[in-house]
């Protein structure tokens, strides 16, 4: 059975980063990060949560919190990682955000996790924002890659416990 939400993320990501990068890597990273089959596979996963934010049964975003190998930059114990984080645009800057960061947060502690990290492209000013007002510190920064281009992400941490998460 496919998600229930084949389009938002490969439009969110598209309208977020389209411009900064070649529309072939574009293309070639929404089709391996974002097809029916690899969601449904993160679903099954047991060391990923999915939370959906929808309103009057439309999604309005959704966040993915996951076990994984941290980067060396995360000194924290129990890390885990909010992987994806996607809040429509009709529902930037009404408050979704947080309520699904709370929400995403709360999943991380159910995954056992005491700190909290994420990596978000350097150039995403919006998002770095967000996150330092919700708590989060920049604790260093690793490549990413688009199709064939390669990027630098900001990997940024909170504890799961600290009285700012959210």
């Amino acid at each position: 059975m496919p998600p229930p939400w084949p389009t938002l993320p490969r439009a969110t990501y598209a309208d977020t980063f389209g411009h900064a990068t070649g529309p072939d890597d574009l293309v070639a990273y929404l089709a391996s990060s974002y097809s029916e089959h690899q969601q449904a596979a993160e679903l099954r996963d047991p060391d990923v949560i999915t939370i959906l934010a929808t309103s009057d049964r439309s999604l309005a975003g959704y966040a993915q919190v996951r076990r994984y190998a941290a980067p060396k930059c995360v000194t924290g114990q129990d890390p885990v990682e909010l992987w994806r984080f996607y809040v429509d645009r009709p529902w930037q800057g009404r408050g979704l955000a947080r309520e699904l960061l709370m929400a995403a947060l709360s999943a991380a502690s159910e995954l056992g996790g005491q700190t909290v990290w994420l990596s978000v492209w350097e150039g995403n000013a919006r998002a770095i924002s967000f996150y330092k007002k919700n708590g989060f510190r920049d604790a260093g920064s690793h490549p990413f890659w688009v199709g064939t281009d390669r990027q630098t992400d900001r990997i940024m941490v909170i504890e799961a416990s600290s009285p700012d998460a959210a």
